[in-house]
């Protein structure tokens, strides 16, 4: 066996490979196809159903699906179809099962009905021989390969990559990406790259090591970045973190930080990143200790996390990557082992 932590920082560091090979021909066309269509259907909302980590990345993709293609998007709870037998009428959906393994019993039964109600279906998998890609009409393989560690993350930011070609596919009308959308995307391999190659991230696990909670947070297209971070603590260092939309945090929440709750803020340099920045005021009132993500100093941050400055579209696949590495090195600072989280499986079956 390797040593503790091996394999995550394997998955982490693969990314960058992850994100060119998805712009490959062989998937950028697959994707291509499967964009165009979902246009020509012309769905008039989309629905996506989807578990841990995977429900992060479909989180982002609503946020995508509402503002580039102005179609009303939400995310589905399969329980009210597993478990309370909801039979809903999704006969003019889009319905977007997000799994890496696509082995998740409930996921597979949503599409089921939902193609059986009429909606157009679509499984988004690292496993295109899965019983969810097998049950959907359309299916989209992310192509990340084998990943090592229990806890996802090039999974994860392939899902996102994907999700992102598809949604610009399907607004494009034909599905193929424009021109300086592609030039765009080709650039985020190395920015990735740059990004995971700063040492920061490991540098602050030993100021975290004996944190007793955190708090992470985001809006917009940065607040499924946060949930995903405050998974990703939780599942390998055992460290309570909860995430919250800057929004939500002013509503009640914000009176439970102080010097000793370390905040992880999202803050880019679009629409989202602006709208944090009452948030970050509270905050600082309250005495905060405030890491932030992006790619700007804010005052009164007592460290940040550097990310280049990009889109607010792309910017959650460069955000979650120090994200990853802060994780990883905390668990270790902490004497776990990241790798194999105690009590967790690579594949949760949920019924």
């Amino acid at each position: 066996m390797g040593q503790r932590g091996s394999g995550m920082a394997a998955d982490i560091a693969e990314q960058p490979e992850v994100y060119a090979g998805l712009l490959e021909p062989a998937h950028a066309d697959a994707i291509a196809q499967v964009a165009k269509v979902i246009a020509e259907r012309r769905p008039k909302h989309v629905v996506f159903t989807a578990r841990g980590t995977s429900d992060h990345a479909a989180l982002y993709a609503a946020y995508l699906t509402e503002i580039r293609l102005g179609l009303p998007a939400g995310l589905a709870s399969p329980s009210a179809i597993t478990v309370f037998g909801a039979r809903p009428d999704l006969s003019h959906a889009l319905v977007i099962g997000v799994s890496q393994s696509g082995g998740s019993p409930d996921l597979a039964e949503v599409l089921r009905v939902a193609r059986g109600s009429g909606a157009l279906t679509l499984a988004v998998t690292n496993n295109p021989e899965s019983v969810l890609a097998q049950t959907a009409e359309l299916s989209v393989d992310v192509a990340a390969g084998h990943e090592r560690a229990v806890a996802a993350t090039k999974t994860y930011t392939a899902e996102l990559f994907a999700l992102l070609m598809l949604i610009e596919g399907v607004r494009a009308g034909d599905g193929a990406l424009p021109a300086d959308e592609r030039a765009a995307l080709e650039r985020l391999p190395e920015l990735a790259r740059q990004t995971l190659a700063d040492p920061t991230a490991a540098e602050l696990a030993a100021r975290y090591r004996f944190a007793a909670r955190m708090v992470t947070t985001g809006r917009g297209y940065a607040y499924p970045t946060a949930r995903e971070a405050a998974l990703k603590l939780m599942e390998t260092s055992y460290l309570p973190a909860l995430a919250f939309s800057g929004a939500d945090l002013l509503h009640g929440p914000l009176a439970m930080t102080d010097p000793d709750v370390p905040v992880l803020a999202m803050v880019g340099a679009g629409l989202g990143g602006q709208a944090m920045r009452e948030v970050l005021t509270r905050l600082d009132e309250r005495r905060a200790d405030v890491v932030v993500v992006g790619p700007e100093s804010v005052p009164g941050a007592s460290a940040r996390l550097d990310v280049p400055a990009v889109d607010e579209r792309y910017a959650p696949l460069l955000e979650i990557l120090p994200l990853q590495q802060l994780a990883l090195s905390l668990a270790l600072a902490r004497g776990e082992d990241p790798d194999a989280p105690r009590g967790l499986k690579k594949v949760t079956a949920t019924l």
